[in-house]
């Protein structure tokens, strides 16, 4: 193995451990999201897309190439040659082998480094839904609280306003049972007033009369004392 392909292979190695620690059940998608946003990760991401592209060039590149290589010795010309001497049939077929197994390290190396990209991108974007879901949870918990109050403040405001609707009906037949009896009271007065007003008028005429009776008795009182005194200068 030519030290390119070696590189591909330790490379495939890397991208299988990485992605199955990735995959690991037990560490969650916030703790990922924790450790990618670490500082050293903020200070190579101006160049992790550089290299994650370039990777994928190269390794398109080598994919191709090893291509190139199965068809070369799987074509019908290398097999002819191999078919007329044993020995050369060996080694093409040493060198098929070479080129299919380097063409499938290419390829699952291609594969896995998307995976791996996608793989991370998710963890990210599970790891921030997580976090968003658990802000509109604590607003909603929140905004279940705030209606909750608003509903017993609700509550509590009817329940005072039929209170107080209550006590001023209270008020009011209290106010109308007052009403009643002053204005009871009022007619009771009215008709003392009024009885009063007759006994005063009665008193009044019965005292006009004896004024009227004296007055009377006066003027007899003094013709008789006239007819008196004028009998007695007779006698003299």
């Amino acid at each position: 193995m030519t030290l390119q392909w070696t590189a591909v292979a330790f490379f495939l190695y890397a991208e299988m451990v990485v992605n199955l620690i990735l995959c690991i059940p037990f560490i969650s998608a916030k703790r990922w999201h924790l450790v990618f946003n670490w500082r050293i990760w903020s200070w190579l991401s101006p160049y992790w897309n550089k290299f994650f592209f370039a990777m994928i060039m190269a390794l398109v590149v080598l994919f191709f190439d090893a291509i190139r290589e199965v068809q070369k010795y799987s074509g019908p010309e290398p097999m002819q040659d191999a078919q007329t001497n044993p020995n050369l049939y060996d080694h093409v077929h040493m060198k098929l082998f070479r080129a299919q197994r380097n063409l499938y390290i290419c390829g699952f190396s291609l594969f896995l480094w998307l995976v791996m990209r996608r793989v991370v991108t998710l963890l990210n974007e599970i790891a921030v839904a997580s976090e968003n879901n658990a802000g509109l949870q604590a607003q909603m918990d929140n905004a279940f609280k705030a209606a909750e109050k608003h509903q017993e403040n609700s509550q509590s405001l009817q329940k005072a306003l039929l209170e107080r609707e209550q006590s001023m009906s209270t008020t009011e037949n209290q106010l109308k049972m007052v009403i009643e009896k002053l204005q009871s009271q009022l007619n009771i007065t009215k008709e003392a007033v009024r009885r009063s007003n007759a006994e005063v008028e009665a008193i009044r005429r019965q005292a006009k009369g004896l004024a009227q009776e004296y007055d009377r008795l006066l003027r007899e009182h003094s013709l008789i004392q006239n007819l008196q005194s004028a009998e007695d200068k007779k006698d003299k």
